[in-house]
């Protein structure tokens, strides 16, 4: 066998099970896979599917209620019951992960220049300075903004999409031979997203490593991969090569995920309701400019400038722009969560811009917001009912059994088994993390919902779902929304009007069709451009025009 056909990672009869009161439930169940040199398979399901439990379970990252069974061998070295002086080893050294929450899987007291220096040495034998030389290199690879001042900085100092590119920094500094993304675009815009994807492609070209990526972004997979697995509930459904998949679908359920996929362009424009028209706007950001206070060394940093928006009952505007933009910025402040230097705020015509703690409580009674990573942002030591019934409780609105059927009617609303209450975090998936989440930000039938990337961890049919939902309550409830997403698709089917931020300032704004179809900022068109579509053939065109006009 010649080394470009070798098998990196051979997996033979593999399963997932976990013991729970008394019961072992299985996640993955007899799994046969492998994943050549230079080659890219995609395992694609819905959350809860198995997905990343498989993924987690080749190289013994599991909790230690689980049990794995089977083969999986790295470059013929059999993984299961290996020695942990083998498998510390193999880690970062041959097998690199991405995984799917940064905030979680990034240490949040060291800085992200200390932990990527760390796994440099590790694995190779280099000094501090080169070291510090080499992880600056790898931060300015994944193209965050300031890579030697970027070094210094903590997890929580940074967006989203920075601490997703921290991680995938860090992955890839030893130039693992397999690479195992899971999600890694989850928290990017698709400008980041595209630059991401193309140097995943690099290494397994330059390196030729094989990759075994793991996402429910159907335009990602259309882009990158040259397989696809199929999962549903721990079993294999389906296996063809890119084309097959996604042209000549056999499954009922691979053509359901398929059907899911949200398309830019695909659905009708929405309408406000002739009786919301002309009423006061819920939330009214007015020249608003928001700073980060200086700390430490960390100098002051004016993340937002200048910014102005209305939001109107009724209305739900999408806010949109690459990761570091100030998106999360605004939301934030618009509840009350940040300071504002300059500029006013209102919401449901109560001045938010220097509120006493009694206006803020009161304030936030009308308000909700979903987070953008379920994982830092639920309790861990409170079962997810509890997270749940939380803001019923504190506001008084319900107690006792009326608080119990609140709970299971909002697990009802975002498809959650009742049984799920009981469960705590870290015993579901990312995706019914997130539900979790945006559960609790209806609780209150809030007149304002900051929905901060609430669908990036969900998968696409889960997704569809999630968003029929949103709309269906906000048609019925008429609460205004500010839709924060880096995912231009999602922000087509949902909003009424979409607003372009850059480097923390409003560059565009308008109805979603003016947005969309005729934008007139370059950077705006260049958002559009990255959007990867879920066609391998007319992505492999768009990807090449994109990579031409650079």
């Amino acid at each position: 066998m010649s080394k470009a056909n070798q098998a990196v990672l051979q997996v033979d009869n593999y399963s997932v099970d976990f013991w729970v009161d008394g019961v072992w439930y299985p996640a993955a169940i007899n799994m046969n896979f492998e994943v050549q040199a230079g080659k890219v398979l995609a395992i694609v399901g819905e959350s809860g599917s198995g997905k990343s439990t498989t993924a987690m379970g080749l190289m013994d990252l599991l909790a230690s209620n689980a049990r794995v069974e089977g083969s999986v061998k790295i470059n013929g070295q059999e993984m299961v019951g290996a020695k942990k002086t083998l498998l510390q080893r193999t880690r970062g050294r041959e097998v690199a992960y991405i995984f799917q929450e940064p905030m979680t899987a990034l240490n949040p007291v060291y800085t992200i220049g200390f932990q990527i220096v760390e796994t440099l040495r590790t694995h190779f034998d280099l000094g501090p300075k080169e070291a510090k030389a080499r992880a600056i290199e790898l931060i300015s690879m994944v193209e965050i903004p300031n890579p030697e001042a970027s070094f210094d900085k903590y997890p929580h100092q940074l967006s989203g999409g920075q601490r997703q590119r921290a991680m995938i920094a860090q992955s890839l500094s030893c130039d693992p031979g397999l690479l195992v993304a899971d999600e890694p675009t989850t928290a990017l815009d698709v400008t980041v997203q595209a630059e991401i994807l193309d140097l995943i492609r690099n290494l397994r070209d330059k390196l030729n490593s094989a990759i075994l990526l793991i996402t429910h972004d159907m335009g990602v997979v259309a882009d990158l991969a040259d397989d696809i697995l199929v999962m549903k509930d721990g079993l294999t459904v389906e296996f063809g090569t890119s084309d097959q998949i996604f042209n000549r679908p056999n499954h009922p359920y691979t053509k359901e995920l398929l059907a899911a996929v949200p398309k830019l362009g695909s659905v009708a424009v929405r309408q406000i309701e002739a009786e919301l028209v002309g009423l006061p706007p819920v939330l009214k950001l007015e020249k608003v400019s928001i700073e980060y206070p200086k700390r430490g060394r960390v100098p002051a940093f004016r993340a937002v400038t200048d910014f102005s928006l209305e939001i109107y009952p009724g209305e739900i505007v999408g806010l949109v722009g690459e990761s570091g933009s100030g998106k999360t910025t605004v939301g934030r402040a618009a509840i009350g969560l940040l300071p504002t230097v300059e500029g006013k705020i209102e919401i449901v015509g109560r001045d938010l811009t220097k509120p006493t703690a009694q206006e803020l409580r009161e304030i936030r009674r009308f308000t909700g917001i979903v987070f953008q990573d379920p994982g830092s942002s639920l309790n861990p030591r409170l079962p997810i009912g509890e997270s749940i019934g939380e803001p019923l409780l504190l506001s008084g609105d319900a107690k006792g059994a009326e608080l119990d059927r609140r709970v299971e009617e909002l697990l009802d609303s975002v498809e959650l088994p009742k049984s799920y209450r009981n469960r705590y975090p870290h015993e579901l998936s990312g995706g019914q993390r997130q539900r979790v989440g945006i559960a609790r930000a209806l609780a209150l039938t809030p007149s304002l919902l900051i929905a901060d990337e609430p669908t990036s961890a969900l998968d696409v049919s889960v997704q569809a779902r999630f968003l029929e939902l949103l709309q269906e309550l906000q048609d019925r409830l008429k609460f205004a929304c500010l839709f924060i997403s880096h995912d231009l698709a999602v922000v087509d089917i949902l909003a009424h009007r979409i607003a372009v931020m850059q480097d923390g300032r409003l560059v565009e704004v308008g109805t979603r069709d003016q947005i969309l179809k005729t934008p007139r900022e370059d950077y705006t068109k260049r958002l559009i451009g990255a959007v990867p579509i879920p066609d391998p053939a007319a992505q492999r065109i768009r990807r090449e025009a994109r990579l031409a006009n650079k």
